[in-house]
């Protein structure tokens, strides 16, 4: 009899477990079931004509005619600006030799948002409708990250997603959830390393590559980026611009993903969302509105994120993705896909029409200020940071990555 009830019990698992559709892969309500390994037809098919997941890209093969023309396409007019540091973010025999001008720049450095080089888009940086936040999450898609989208849809509620490609290829179907559930997906790299110590052909492909995966799995190509650590120069963002992408950074730092490292408390992680809601609460945002990073990384971020939702709804009017409170209507190159503009979105969500008064004026603004709050990405003056991170993230899938059930706010 006992045996009998085990073998149901499996039957059942089994059963539960569908990691062949998106639909199949969102029912599931096991975190551990969630991140099962599976193979993906088209990403098994393809993977050999893409980079080894979560290695840095080193080079476009010339058996990639496609990538490799449009490469060397831009390459000659590419700024003439030397990498810095390493890729885990070691830039201590950089930055001595680094002009104190900034001529570069370079986030990582002063917080620039307003690039040197002439031609290229300002950074977003904040979302310019008033008292209104820019919703989104890095890192993903999580593999366990089914409780926490979930709820997003419960509060009807879209962000924006920076995948990055490694975890696009990793979890597929996870991906195909952002686009089903609406959310908008931008680039977040191939292997999320410090993009300023690429040479030109690496940074590319760590663009490129992120884009094509997520092209393949999902069926539509961003026009958007973040730089992990925000790590970005003039030299990244002409690579980034001539794929199309623009660069979307943040003026809050919740510095979620390095609660347990070096110090860095739950109880730190909260001051830093504190710290938006106090400047909302005191009215900092009734002439444009903020972007707070966030991360779906692991148990703690998605918690942490539905833990403070509510209180972020109190504060501001309007909580967005990123790209909707610009007006950008067309996230994708794909013309078949569309968003609402800022007040469409806002109506259709609350059914109320949105506060503000330069909805329809302010596409495409960005603030040239360069301050950042809360524990923001620092020049790091030891390799471990960015190895740390790589590491956490390619084990997103094991137990600390895994999205229980327990809350973490008793």
């Amino acid at each position: 009899m006992r045996f009998a009830l085990s073998a149901l019990l499996l039957a059942v698992s089994a059963c539960a477990q569908d990691h062949t559709t998106e639909a199949g892969e969102a029912a599931i309500d096991d975190p551990a079931l969630e991140c099962a390994p599976y193979s993906y037809a088209p990403v098994h098919a393809a993977q050999a004509s893409f980079p080894a997941i979560w290695q840095p890209v080193t080079s476009v093969p010339a058996s990639d005619t496609v990538a490799r023309a449009k490469f060397l396409a831009m390459n000659s007019s590419i700024p003439k600006i030397p990498p810095k540091g390493t890729l885990a973010g070691d830039f201590d025999a950089f930055s001595p030799t680094y002009s104190a001008t900034d001529p570069d720049c370079w986030w990582t450095d002063t917080k620039c948002v307003t690039p040197k080089l002439s031609g290229l888009k300002p950074d977003i940086a904040n979302v310019p409708e008033p008292r209104t936040l820019g919703y989104g999450f890095d890192d993903g898609p999580n593999c366990s990250h089914n409780a926490f989208y979930d709820y997003l849809t419960e509060k009807k509620q879209k962000a924006t997603m920076f995948y990055i490609g490694s975890n696009v290829f990793d979890w597929p179907l996870q991906a195909q959830r952002a686009v089903a559930d609406g959310h908008e997906i931008c680039v977040h790299t191939w292997s999320h390393r410090y993009m300023t110590a690429f040479p030109n052909e690496g940074a590319f492909g760590e663009l490129y590559y992120t884009m094509q995966a997520i092209k393949l799995v999902t069926g539509v190509t961003p026009t958007c980026w973040r730089p992990p650590f925000g790590d970005v120069d003039d030299r990244i963002r002409y690579i980034a611009a001539q794929l199309g992408l623009e660069t979307i950074v943040w003026g809050y730092d919740s510095n979620d993903w390095a609660v347990g490292f070096n110090g860095v408390t739950a109880q730190a992680v909260q001051a830093n969302y504190d710290a938006l809601m106090a400047d909302a609460s005191a009215g900092k945002f009734n002439s444009s509105g903020a972007i707070i990073l966030t991360h779906e990384l692991n148990n703690f971020t998605m918690q942490t994120a539905m833990h403070n939702y509510p209180k972020l709804a109190a504060v501001f009017d309007h909580i967005v993705p990123v790209q909707v409170a610009q007006n950008k209507t067309q996230p994708y190159v794909e013309t078949n896909y569309t968003m609402l503009d800022f007040a469409s979105y806002v109506a259709n969500r609350t059914g109320k029409s949105a506060t503000s008064a330069n909805s329809a004026s302010s596409s495409n603004s960005s603030s040239s200020s360069s301050s950042s709050h809360g524990s923001g990405a620092q020049k790091v003056g030891k390799a471990g940071a960015g190895a740390l991170r790589v590491s956490m993230l390619a084990v997103a899938g094991a137990s600390a990555g895994v999205l229980v059930g327990a809350a973490l706010w008793a």
